[in-house]
């Protein structure tokens, strides 16, 4: 993803979510995925898909079962 995109994606994620901590982490190597971080807590991934010239992203939330008892 380019930065404008990752840009652009992380202020919707925000508007959507009500909530300014979401940040998106651009990969460190090309080809990886975007981190999804809320602070400074990791929460997932975002994937680009480009399907016949139709752009989407896939948002995979990762939750520890840890996490939820």
């Amino acid at each position: 993803m380019s930065p404008e995109e990752i840009a652009k994606l992380q202020a919707y994620l925000q508007k959507l979510f009500g909530n300014k901590e979401i940040g998106l982490i651009a990969p460190k190597r090309k080809g990886e995925s975007v981190e999804l971080r809320v602070a400074d807590e990791f929460i997932g991934t975002v994937h680009r898909d480009d399907e016949e010239g139709e752009v989407s992203f896939a948002v995979q939330f990762v939750v520890l079962a840890e996490d939820i008892e």
